[in-house]
């Protein structure tokens, strides 16, 4: 069996410089998913992954990770969760509770994690699930990206999702919703119950037999988040431009150079919106760049005209190490470089801008692709 074996915090470090790349300003943090693996690779446990094909075709598949808002708890929450005297469950991780609630309630035994998006904290969630529970986590995901809503998801672009999830947050609460009337229901269910639980809650969904999720699934994704960490490392070792090496292996675009001169934000319905406004520095001086972010970001704007847009990805860096930033993390003055990257063809069709296009997110713009747009400004 082809396995790839994070053996080192390094080997960690790097999966999740990539997954930062790939999370386009959500997916959980780079800290908290760092610090999941350290304590999983401590226990004595192997986070691995493995091609898609070699899991049989009867196994059932399930995805696991956190519905909520990626905005920091306002010391108001905090104050109301001190006040209700809530102190996290102990017996069991409640991600892997989660996982377990909902084999019980459908009489399945999950044979295999899939990652349900990317991120930081998305890849190293089902990492180490898998590596407790002693199953395979295979390398891929629905969406090859993160993203605000369960809609977004090859399991709705294809029609193979199931409008059901169980779901279990750190206080110990637990939840099975046996049918939802559709998958926005879903989502939207979700979210409320991230808000009851006061910021997040774990949702173990989409059982698929393996037969299934290899006929959607966006394939390699794990690797190809290694590959741009160990590539990021590399450049910098060796005094290269770690932005423009990364770029080059993601055959990404390096969009713009700029210090974050605005923000505005809000923490709403269980999701983080907020617009960032960059003025150019260098080649982009005099010029500036706006983006929409709904946990990530969605839609862009040119000196004040429709740019770049979902499903494509545009992700924020440090414009020195070529990190990725997380969305909550940025910070007025931040010199950041924004990077784009080719969306999954099949959200490219007209049934996919419907789920992941910038009218789905309440824009009266035209999708036009990221290469067509950087051919009309001269860039290959």
């Amino acid at each position: 069996m082809a396995i790839t074996v994070l053996k080192t915090i390094e080997d960690c470090e790097d999966l999740l410089e990539g997954a930062l790349w790939m999370g386009t300003g959500g997916g959980g943090s780079y800290q908290e998913g760092i610090d999941l693996l350290g304590k999983v690779i401590n226990e004595g446990l192997s986070p691995a992954w493995v091609d898609p094909e070699v899991i049989a075709d009867g196994v059932w598949t399930v995805t696991i990770g956190l519905h909520g808002s990626i905005a920091p708890l306002t010391p108001e929450t905090l104050k109301e969760i001190q006040d209700q005297e809530l102190t996290e469950a102990t017996d069991e991780w409640y991600l892997i509770k989660a996982v377990k609630e909902l084999g019980q309630a459908l009489g399945y035994e999950f044979g295999c994690i899939v990652p349900a998006e990317l991120g930081p904290d998305s890849v190293a969630i089902p990492l180490a699930v898998g590596a407790r529970l002693g199953i395979p986590v295979v390398d891929g995901d629905y969406i090859g990206r993160a993203v605000p809503e369960e809609t977004q998801s090859t399991y709705c672009l294809y029609g193979k999702n199931s409008h059901l999830f169980a779901g279990a947050d750190r206080w110990g609460n637990t939840v099975f919703v046996k049918n939802a009337v559709n998958t926005h229901a879903l989502e939207r269910m979700a979210k409320m119950l991230a808000v009851a639980s006061y910021g997040d809650i774990a949702v173990a969904t989409t059982p698929l037999p393996a037969r299934d999720m290899k006929e959607i699934i966006v394939s390699g994704t794990l690797t190809k988040c290694f590959d741009i960490g160990k590539t990021l490392r590399k450049a910098r070792d060796n005094g290269s431009d770690p932005i423009n090496a990364g770029v080059a292996l993601v055959n990404g675009w390096r969009l713009f150079d700029g210090i974050i001169s605005r923000l505005e934000t809000e923490d709403r319905d269980g999701y983080y919106f907020g617009t960032v406004f960059v003025d150019g520095t260098g080649v982009n001086f005099g010029q500036k760049l706006e983006v929409w972010f709904k946990n990530e970001n969605q839609i862009t704007w040119m000196n004040g005209k429709p740019w770049i847009c979902s499903p494509d990805l545009v992700t924020f860096l440090d414009s020195k190490s070529g990190t990725g930033i997380y969305n909550s993390a940025l910070k007025e003055g931040d010199e950041i470089t924004a990077v784009g990257m080719k969306g999954v063809e099949g959200f490219r069709s007209e049934a996919g801008l419907k789920l992941a296009g910038p009218r789905h997110f309440g824009f009266d713009i035209e999708y036009i692709p990221i290469e067509d747009q950087m051919k009309d400004r001269g860039v290959g």
